[in-house]
């Protein structure tokens, strides 16, 4: 059985675990945190990774394109190749340039940490560029890239989330509000497979700050 290493209250190993509850795949959890994980499984020590029968494997989207072409079943990506390919671009947009920038507000949006007003003031015209051109490609009817529920979604209802509420924090204002992201965020919400997701990220949100407190 597929072995998702990591903790729920990681958004990038919520991408991969609320995949693999769309496709029905069987896998097993196991807890790792940063600073203990499996460096021969992922060498830069991030998670998640996962163990399958024939090796481990890290980076967060080289999972998810694995367990698509190792399960078949239940697709999470269009069968044409170009509309895959949008599938694909969605999916960088929302971690690199959505969802990455936004990450270095993150210290003091959500840790109690302290970010510097220089770079407060150097992220915010930068996200808001990068919400333009994501907004451009985005297709919210109802999923992000169309009618059919993808690996594109995967990424959005776990990171989306995280880069309207620190921008929020942070500038007083969600940087995503002109996007149909609230009633996107609530549609997809519905679903069992990202409401076990979300269940799961706050348990294991609070078992984090508490770790982090000690």
């Amino acid at each position: 059985m597929l072995k998702l290493c990591g903790f729920a209250a990681s958004n990038y190993y919520n991408k991969v675990k609320l995949a693999l509850l769309e496709k029905g795949v069987p896998f097993e959890e196991v807890l790792a945190w940063v600073g203990e994980t499996d460096l021969a499984a992922s060498p830069l020590g991030k998670v998640p990774y996962a163990i399958t029968d024939e090796g481990a494997i890290s980076e967060s989207t080289v999972i998810l394109e694995y367990v698509e072409q190792r399960y078949p079943e239940t697709p999470l990506m269009p069968a044409s190749p170009y509309q895959a390919a949008k599938v694909r671009e969605l999916l960088r947009y929302i971690e690199l340039h959505l969802e990455l920038v936004a990450r270095n507000l993150y210290p003091e949006a959500f840790f109690g940490g302290k970010v510097s007003d220089n770079l407060k003031e150097k992220i915010r015209p930068q996200l808001e560029k990068n919400v333009a051109a994501f907004a451009k490609l985005a297709r919210f009817s109802p999923f992000i890239a169309g009618d059919q529920f993808t690996l594109a979604d995967c990424a959005a209802a776990v990171h989306l989330p995280l880069v309207s509420s620190c921008s929020k924090i942070i500038y007083g204002q969600d940087l995503l509000a002109a996007l149909p992201v609230k009633d996107y965020l609530k549609h997809v919400g519905e679903r069992p497979t990202v409401q076990k997701v979300n269940a799961d990220r706050k348990t294991n949100t609070e078992l984090m700050m508490a770790r982090m407190k000690k």
